[in-house]
Order: C-alpha cells, then sequence, then structure tokens
C-alpha cells in the first residue's frame, strides 16, 4: 500500500474517533450533571442546540495543536501534554461562544468542568492502551535518555527508528537546532527544545545519557563547534555518517559512529563534474603507478567506477599489489585488469611494459614520500622520485600517451627538504617534456591527505592507543589537510580538463595545526589532553617546515573552470637545457653513489632548495640524540650552518 495513502488513512481515523468523542463527552457531562439520572427535556434540547457550535470549536482546536501529527503507536508524554492543551483551550472557547450566543442558556456551570475531564479520558485512554497493547506495557521513559542534534530528516529517522524500537534502548527526549523555524516544534511528539548553544544546559537539567549528531551535511567548521558542545556534557556523543556516504538517504541507529578526525579535518562535499571525468576516462587503458599505495590504491577505486576498458597496476611493494588486486577481485570482478610487480626505475622494464600494455592515460603516483627519512637517504629519493618519474615520463611520451598526471605535492614549493626537491624537479621533468610529443603532462599538486601510509594520524592513534605521549614536533607547526578520496576526485577532474604543461593546485582550505589535531584526536579517544594522555614536543625534524606552502610567489595562480581546482603557471620559461643537463649530472651521480654530486646537481636543478644540514660547519654536533635538532651554532657560524638557515639550528 502507498505510504501517503495509509498515513493519510490513519489520521482521517484518528480524527473521526476524536470528533466522536465530543458528543459523547458533551451528553456524559449532562447525564452525570443530573447524577446518571434522566436528563430534563429542556436541558436535552439546550444541549442538542449548542452541540454543533461544540463539535466546530472543538474540532477545529484539536486540529490546529496538531494531534494528528503523531502516531498512536508512539503516543507519549508529549501527546498527553497536547491534549491537554487541546482540550483546555476548546472548552474555555466552548464556554466563552455560549455565553455570547445565548448567556449559555440551559449548560449548567459544571457540564464544561465535565466535559473537560471527560474528553481527556476519552481522547488519551485510546491512545495510550493502543500503545500498550503494541508494546506489551507501558513505558514512557526506558532505555539510554538522547538528545539529538538536529531536526531535519536525518534526526526525524533516529526519533522514528528509536521510538519503533521495542526493546526500547533508547529513548529520545528532545532535539536541538538552530533554525528558528523548528525550534518550538515536534517531530513524532519528541519536542525542539532550543539551539545547539543549548546543549551543555539541557544535558544537566534532562540526565542526557547521550547525544546524536544528526546533520549528515554539516561542514567541518560546524562540527568542531558541535563537537566542543558536546564534550563539554561530559557525555557520550555519536554521529551519522556525512551526506555522501549515505547512499540510500536513510538514517537509522545502526549507522551511528563515533565521530571521526575526518569528520572535524574533513571540507565541505565537492561537486564534481562526473560526465567531464567518465568521458575522460571510460574505455581507455589506464596505469597507475604506485598502485598499492594510499594515493595511488584510491585512484585505482575512483577509477574502476569510472568504467575504463583495462586498469594497469604497478607497485614495486608486493603485499601492496596484492592487497589492491583482491580488493578489485571481490569488488570489480568484471573489469579487466593486470597488476605489475617491478620498480620504475628499471628503465628496461618500464619499456617493455608500456610497449605490451600501450596504455592511454598514466596517472603517476609512485614515490618516496617520508620527509625525515629520506634526508639521509638521497640516492633513493633520486632514483625513484627524479629517475623514475623522468623513465615513466619518457616511455609514456614514446608511446604514443594520450596524458600523463604526476601526483606532485606542497613539498615540492621552496623545499626544505630532499623528499621536495625531488618533486620539485619530477615537475620540472613533466614540464619540460610537455609539447615534444602528443601526449599532455598534467602536474597535480596538494598538501597532506588524512591516514595515508606514514601520515600522522596513524601515528597519533597509535600513541594514544599505548596510552601516550603524542609526539608532535613543534606547538605552532601547521598543515594543509584532505582526505584521501577527495584527493583522488580532484586529481580525476584535473586530468580531464588539463590541456598540457599545467600545475594544477588544489583547494587544501584552511591550514590545520598539527597540535589542534592531537588535542582533538585524545578528546575523541575519551581523554583529555595534557591530563590523561601528554602531548610532548620534541622539535622539528629534519627537512620539516613550520609552514606548508601551495604555490610560490613568482607563480600566477588562475582558477579554472572547477572552483576546487587553480593553475599555478610559472612567471618565467623553462631553461630545458639547463634542466637536461642536471637531471644527467643528478643521474650520473645516484648510479655511482656520489653524495656531494647529487648535492650540487640539485642546486643547480631546484636554486631555491634550502639544503641539507651539514654539521660540519658547527663546533659541537652530537648525531645520537634521537631527535633531529642537535645543531649547536654560534652567531658566527649563523649564516654557514645550512641547518640554521631552515630553523633546524638553535642559538647559544
Amino acid at each position: 500500500m502507498n505510504p501517503m495513502i495509509d498515513r493519510l488513512r490513519s489520521r482521517t481515523a484518528a480524527f473521526a474517533h476524536d470528533l466522536l468523542t465530543i458528543p459523547a463527552s458533551w451528553f456524559l457531562a449532562y447525564w452525570l450533571r443530573f447524577n446518571l439520572d434522566r436528563i430534563p427535556p429542556d436541558f436535552v434540547t439546550g444541549a442538542l442546540q449548542s452541540l454543533p457550535w461544540v463539535i466546530l470549536i472543538q474540532g477545529a482546536v484539536y486540529w490546529l495543536f496538531g494531534l494528528y501529527r503523531g502516531v498512536w503507536r508512539f503516543a507519549s508524554v508529549p501527546d498527553l501534554v497536547r491534549i491537554t492543551k487541546a482540550v483546555l483551550t476548546g472548552t474555555a472557547a466552548i464556554v466563552v461562544l455560549l455565553f455570547i450566543v445565548n448567556r449559555s442558556a440551559l449548560v449548567p456551570r459544571s457540564v464544561p468542568v465535565l466535559y473537560l475531564g471527560l474528553q481527556l479520558v476519552l481522547l488519551a485512554g485510546p491512545r495510550l492502551i493502543y500503545r500498550w497493547l503494541k508494546d506489551h506495557r507501558l513505558n514512557l521513559s526506558s532505555g539510554q535518555r538522547v538528545l539529538i542534534v538536529g531536526a531535519g530528516r536525518a534526526g526525524e529517522m533516529l526519533a522514528r527508528d528509536m521510538l519503533r524500537d521495542p526493546h526500547r534502548a533508547y529513548f529520545p527526549l528532545g532535539f536541538v537546532d538552530d533554525k528558528l523555524r523548528r525550534q518550538g516544534s515536534e517531530v513524532h511528539g519528541v519536542p525542539v527544545l532550543g539551539p545547539t548553544e543549548s546543549i551543555p544546559e539541557l544535558v544537566e537539567r534532562l540526565g542526557i545519557d547521550l547525544l546524536m549528531l544528526a546533520i549528515p551535511s554539516a561542514t567541518a567548521r560546524e562540527m568542531r563547534r558541535l563537537v566542543e558542545l558536546c564534550e563539554h556534557t561530559g557525555v557520550a556523543f555519536r554521529t551519522v555518517p556525512e551526506l555522501r556516504s549515505l547512499m540510500s538517504g536513510q538514517v537509522n541507529l545502526s549507522q551511528l559512529r563515533p565521530v571521526s578526525i575526518e569528520d572535524l579535518l574533513g571540507r565541505e562535499p565537492i561537486q564534481l563534474d562526473w560526465n567531464a571525468i567518465h568521458d575522460g576516462l571510460a574505455g581507455r587503458d589506464i596505469l597507475i603507478t604506485g598502485a598499492g599505495g594510499s594515493i595511488g590504491s584510491e585512484l585505482v577505486r575512483q577509477i574502476a567506477g569510472a568504467g575504463p576498458a583495462r586498469l594497469i597496476l604497478l607497485d614495486h611493494s608486493e603485499f601492496n599489489l596484492y592487497r589492491i588486486e583482491m580488493e578489485l577481485l571481490e569488488t570489480y570482478p568484471t573489469l579487466c585488469f593486470s597488476r605489475h610487480l617491478l620498480d620504475v626505475a628499471d628503465a628496461s622494464a618500464v619499456a617493455a611494459l608500456f610497449r605490451d600494455e600501450r596504455p592511454g592515460i598514466v596517472f603517476h603516483a609512485a614515490a618516496y614520500k617520508h620527509v625525515p627519512l629520506l634526508e639521509n637517504q638521497l640516492r633513493a629519493a633520486v632514483r625513484n622520485n627524479v629517475m623514475g618519474t623522468r623513465i615513466v615520463a619518457e616511455a609514456a611520451a614514446a608511446s604514443g600517451c594520450e596524458r600523463f598526471v604526476l601526483i606532485s605535492t606542497d613539498k615540492a614549493v621552496n623545499p626544505s627538504n630532499v623528499m621536495g626537491a625531488t618533486k620539485r624537479i619530477a615537475e620540472s621533468i613533466c614540464q619540460i617534456l610537455d609539447g615534444q610529443s602528443a601526449c599532455r603532462f598534467i602536474t597535480v599538486r596538494f598538501g597532506n591527505v588524512l591516514g595515508s601510509a606514514g601520515s600522522v594520524v596513524p601515528l597519533f592513534q597509535r600513541q594514544i592507543a599505548r596510552g601516550g605521549p603524542v609526539t608532535v614536533t613543534h606547538p605552532e607547526i601547521e598543515r594543509f589537510f584532505m582526505t584521501i578520496p577527495e584527493a583522488c576526485q580532484l586529481i580525476m577532474q584535473a586530468a580531464t580538463i588539463g590541456a598540457g604543461g599545467e600545475i594544477f593546485v588544489l583547494d587544501m582550505g584552511e591550514p590545520i595545526k598539527i597540535r589542534y589535531l592531537a588535542e582533538q584526536m585524545i578528546r575523541l579517544s575519551g581523554h583529555e589532553a595534557g591530563e590523561g594522555i601528554a602531548i610532548d614536543y620534541i622539535g622539528l625534524r629534519p627537512g620539516e617546515k613550520l609552514f606548508e606552502e601551495l604555490f610560490y610567489a613568482s607563480e600566477e595562480l588562475v582558477a579554472t573552470q572547477h572552483p576546487k581546482i587553480r593553475v599555478a603557471r610559472r612567471g618565467a620559461g623553462l631553461n630545458r637545457m639547463a634542466i637536461a643537463q642536471g637531471l644527467e649530472a643528478l643521474r650520473q651521480s645516484a648510479e655511482t653513489a656520489d653524495q656531494s654530486g647529487m648535492i650540487a646537481a640539485f642546486a643547480d636543478l631546484v636554486p631555491e632548495w634550502r639544503g641539507i644540514p651539514d654539521c660540519a660547519h658547527s663546533t659541537t654536533c652530537d648525531p645520537t640524540k634521537p631527535h633531529p635538532v642537535h645543531c649547536v651554532v654560534s652567531t658566527d657560524t649563523l649564516a654557514t650552518c645550512p641547518a640554521a638557515a631552515i630553523g633546524e639550528a638553535r642559538l647559544q
């Protein structure tokens, strides 16, 4: 049966029942007035003459008071309050009107009072009996006492789910909502008690056991404010998934989950041009390097859903490649794909791969990215991040590939570390190759991604799990963050709009202090920062900056057709000859493990690179200390110590 028709029939039946109680109560009041004896004929006539007015007024009041918004199945204390208000208002209106019409002739003074009591019994009694019959008990407030944050559709579905639960695990006492039009109203008989700012006061006054955040469309800023209010109450709180994760649009109690750090640092859902993405990727053979990594594996998932002709997965980690292969077999059993266990710096293997597979589009996500680790692993960083990029890019150009997309990083801007410098060189490689063949070379640059391998979030989770302390390098250090799915979706969008040679910069929003991230993760785990779990500030690591940048001051930022993607245009043209010579010098130095040669080539290729800290300029250097801020220099040597130039030295 159509739910709308069923609901209409239920309301009609309830309204008909209530209308029938009006004449019944009216004549019963007269009968009681005359001590259950025969009513005098004149008073019977008076009762009949006034009855149409009584039915009209009382019926209208019942409708206006919303007695039919609730469902008898869930009759509760708020419904009883509403019935009482409606009966009092209707009786008062009847008394006033009958006095105006006929001076209340033949209406004894006790009749309205008796009528009021009878109406309360005849209206409330059947509702409560019906609920008792359904529930086998009259229980109005069992289970955990819940306050729902958000009286919209998600909140309504949660309240309905709770009220339908025969076990009464949760009982909704009220809603809070910042929309004025909702305040003072009711949802399934549950009142909207005020704005969200009243959460702490309501929790204390009502004895709330659990807060449910039912605002799936909330922005990160709104979530941070709500979580802060919830934390002040000291009671547990849960949230529903974000809007884009609710595939069916339905919300129920089983979907409630703890608030995650992604809820607090994520941003508004991205509006993508899925038609353009589908047109750009569907039916094509697509190669993804680093396919088992954090970004690479998410790209595999996203692209697999766009309908490619074939996916070609490349990774040098056996386990990562196996894991993404198993996931594809389970999720996309009909998808055609191949997987290749090889190193992007292996030129012969890469050339054979392109010769055999002939990919049309390449997403190059293979890279070493751990900043402190790479500071003294220069050769490995050069081979993988620089030479690997060059080998794959040149193979793509030689094989007639349509598009090559390089995944870059904000650390490539004014790099202070080896990782950032290698990615800056990789960007230059793509830019000088663009235009030399039919292949379009596109670079996408963005900041940190939440939850990626080696990122700070998994580290903090492990530290919190073992009771702390949580280690933060500096109280003021901050980073840009976005979720892995968001980054990959924007990468695909950039790949479809790129004409070649661009460096696309993703809108990362506002930077977040790592200290704030640590504090929130500690609180979300049920502890207090500084009390239950301590935060230790250990000093900046090698190559680490307090603040990251997404583009150079000399780069001109140009808007694109997508509001979250901009193009960074270099102020001056690239010196292709100088870059080619620098790359050759870097290659030769890497092959012979010539550290000083690689550093010299870095200085030529990335003039803004601030170099590897060299403690030879310092009179006292203790390399055995566990944290890298250990160079002690005087002001006389400040100008010559590269460590000091990037804030890694301590003055004495």
